[in-house]
């Protein structure tokens, strides 16, 4: 977090990293104290348009600063069963569930998604097929489910309704609109690939994909820029090719937790704690870093020397899940107190 969005006028933070530091001159400001490392300067526009919120000193209650435990916690949004995700689609109305209402880029169902009355994973939509001989084999499926009156016969012929569609998305080449231009990474891959399902109209619901490998040890200059490049990219092209889709649409960027403060004789930082959220879409109050900042004074720091986590990340999920239909956050947040950021006022 420290690394994406720099608190420029902290004395901590350059006193902290003398050497990876974002130098004040290099930063784009996103106001007078924050700014974004200059990698993300494709995500400014979408700043200052007010479709882009930042929320800094985020994370969890989760302290052991492991990869594994921080983030199997987040994603089932605290000590639950299932994921935050899957409860929050569980408690829709079932009707709306489609087989295309959840989907995962990839190659396994996260854990935010566990619980969801469906998921379906996929790299491209060309997964998302019966084969070679799909047409043969729809026509008796349909003829199959349409003699049943039951829910799997339902949730049968809503799967090949979906397949109708997906066949038709592949049938022409995706150019991506108002001069979006993603980048050729696995992570643009998979954005363009939830751009086609929100313009397509399948009942999309929820999408999740990962962007791994941050985990800066040792020159961190060298292993992030070239995530930070691919997530600006790639959040910038979806927030362009969405156009007035962005309305209904809401974006969250979100990591487990951030790193140590302080530099270690690598050029890299070590596990810490608080990180920072970004959320883009509609009806956002953006183009403002929202969150209690801490300070990065040596008595403010937690533990080893880390970025305390002021804003827990539930508080900033809350409002979102609000506007996309929940009113059962109890449900979705289980023994949890929550106190909504204002993000969309």
């Amino acid at each position: 977090g420290l690394n994406l969005v720099a608190p420029l006028q902290d004395d901590g933070y350059y006193r902290a990293r003398p050497r990876i530091a974002i130098g004040k001159k290099q930063a784009v400001a996103l106001d007078d104290f924050y700014g974004l490392n200059p990698l993300l300067g494709a995500l400014e526009p979408a700043y200052k348009d007010g479709a882009l919120a930042i929320v800094h000193a985020a994370g969890s209650e989760d302290d052991t600063r492991s990869h594994f435990e921080a983030q199997d916690l987040m994603e089932h949004g605290g000590v639950a069963a299932g994921g935050w995700l899957g409860r929050f689609l569980r408690a829709q109305n079932q009707a709306s569930s489609g087989p295309l209402s959840a989907v995962a880029l990839g190659r396994a169902v996260p854990e935010c998604l566990r619980g969801a009355p469906t998921a379906t994973v996929l790299q491209s939509l060309d997964d998302f097929s019966l084969g070679d001989n799909r047409a043969q084999l729809k026509r008796s499926l349909a003829k199959l489910y349409g003699m049943q009156t039951d829910l799997l016969a339902s949730a049968g012929r809503d799967t090949l309704a979906a397949m109708e569609r997906v066949d038709q998305l592949r049938q022409s080449a995706y150019y991506p609109a108002n001069g979006a231009d993603y980048g050729t990474d696995e992570f643009s891959r998979g954005l363009i690939q939830v751009a086609r399902l929100i313009k397509a109209r399948v009942g999309l619901q929820a999408a999740s994909l990962d962007l791994g490998g941050w985990d800066s040890h040792f020159s961190q200059s060298l292993i992030m820029d070239p995530l930070i490049t691919r997530l600006a990219r790639g959040l910038s092209a979806f927030y362009k090719d969405l156009g007035s889709e962005v309305q209904h649409t809401t974006v969250v960027v979100m990591t487990e937790f951030g790193r140590r403060v302080e530099e270690n004789s690598a050029f890299g930082t070590d596990h810490g704690r608080g990180s920072v959220m970004f959320v883009m879409g509609g009806g956002i109050h953006g183009g403002r870093t929202l969150g209690k900042w801490p300070g990065l004074s040596r008595e403010v720091l937690e533990g080893p020397g880390d970025l305390p986590v002021t804003t827990n990340y539930r508080n900033v999920l809350a409002p979102i899940l609000t506007r996309h239909g929940s009113d059962k956050l109890d449900q979705v947040f289980p023994n949890f107190t929550l106190e909504p950021m204002a993000i969309y006022g």
